[in-house]
């Protein structure tokens, strides 16, 4: 444990167990966050869906940053870029289906 970073053989840098240990736990406490705000019914069923998007939406952004390595540095720009490329099709994959979807069932139910 004497290496701070992990490595692989082309020399990147992978970050250090800290670092990893750090992820582990915000995924841990978001996740039980998340769990308790289900198990009180301690909110009306709206903002319990906004919170727990809201708590996933940041164990996204913990995930990528302490597992994933992707950063606004110029060594990951390319990760970076393939990232967002995915996230803009996603989205527009699952927009778009529904749409359709809504769209075909007002139409559907109009006759």
């Amino acid at each position: 444990m004497a290496q701070a970073h992990l490595t692989t053989p082309a020399g990147e840098s992978h970050g250090s167990y800290g670092s990893y240990f750090i992820g582990f736990v915000l995924s841990v406490v978001l996740t039980a966050a998340a769990f308790a705000i289900v198990m009180m019914h301690g909110m009306s069923p709206t903002a319990t869906i906004g919170a727990i998007a809201a708590l996933a939406v940041i164990q996204v952004l913990v995930h990528l940053v302490f597992f994933l390595h992707l950063s606004t540095n110029s060594e990951s720009r390319w990760n970076t870029m393939a990232f967002v490329f995915t996230v803009i099709s996603v989205i527009l994959l699952v927009g778009g289906t529904l749409f359709i979807m809504h769209d075909t069932s007002v139409n559907m139910m109009s006759r």
